[in-house]
């Protein structure tokens, strides 16, 4: 089983941040987080569009410096291409005329961060079989990955994530365009990864309904403030209220939350937004 490195008190927080604070534009996005991530804890990360969900992502990846702050990774500095960080992009769809199998794209986690040509070795192309079966792709993996449909892309896209066996996965909204079976399908072999191995997973989403069962904690982001705690604790009316600086009420019906009363200004560039009345999944 994966997990953070150890030392004599037991295992290292996969992920710390302390005193982060970053801005983008002269805002800030958020000041003062103190955040620890353990092995095996899946982290939700919502807000709306602006907060600093996406840049959050981006510092763990070390491709943005914090203004002010640390964060490291099993007890170490962050750095571009660390190899026990696994990424799922936000779903976009590869063109149909993109010359590459779905294998091939899978392969690029594998052999991919090598210098000049990928030699595609026994070795490479037994992980590559193994990774595409264990997100259940192998009746399409041999296809033109543009005809694939998106929920079968983003299998092959979690599969390329885990190539290297990582301890964090990081995840950019990777439902987004996804119907409810693809959704639900995709969250399960995240869910899946990281308690079979012990995977931290911070997932970014706009909203969290579809992994809701699955979340141990809640980041919410909005307005250069942030709230952490589980989702009882955060996705409350009074926390959000505050967070956004004007009433809002959190709604919960046979297992779903809605958030009623975000300022407008928070919420038109998302897709589950009511125009007459405000109503937004969580998150939105």
């Amino acid at each position: 089983m994966t997990s953070g490195s150890t030392n004599g008190s037991g295992p290292v927080d996969v992920l710390a941040l302390a005193g982060a604070e970053l801005g983008f534009g002269g805002r800030t996005l958020w000041d003062g987080l103190d955040l620890s991530v353990r092995p095996g804890e899946f982290l939700a990360v919502l807000g709306p569009n602006g907060s600093g969900k996406t840049s959050l992502l981006r510092t763990i990846l070390g491709q943005q410096q914090l203004d002010r702050g640390t964060i490291r990774v099993a007890g170490g500095p962050v750095h571009r291409g660390d190899r026990r960080i696994g990424y799922i992009p936000q779903q976009k769809l590869i063109p149909a005329g993109t010359p590459m199998r779905g294998r091939d794209l899978v392969a690029l986690g594998v052999d991919g961060h090598r210098f000049g040509l990928p030699i595609r070795t026994a070795a490479t192309k037994r992980r590559v079989d193994e990774l595409i079966a264990s997100v259940g792709a192998t009746a399409y993996a041999d296809g033109a990955v543009g005809t694939l449909s998106g929920g079968e892309q983003q299998r092959l896209r979690v599969a390329q994530a885990l190539a290297d066996d990582p301890i964090l996965l990081l995840c950019d909204e990777p439902l987004l365009s996804l119907d409810l079976q693809h959704q639900r399908g995709v969250s399960e072999l995240i869910d899946r990864r990281r308690r079979d191995h012990d995977t931290a997973v911070v997932f970014v989403t706009h909203d969290v309904n579809p992994v809701l069962p699955m979340v141990d904690r809640i980041l919410y982001l909005a307005g250069g403030r942030f709230r952490e705690g589980t989702p009882d604790e955060v996705l409350r009316s009074e926390v959000l209220s505050e967070l956004y600086g004007t009433p809002v009420d959190v709604l919960r019906s046979h297992g779903r939350v809605v958030v009623v009363g975000i300022p407008d200004s928070e919420t038109h560039h998302h897709h589950h937004d009511d125009p007459h009345t405000g109503a937004v999944g969580v998150g939105a």
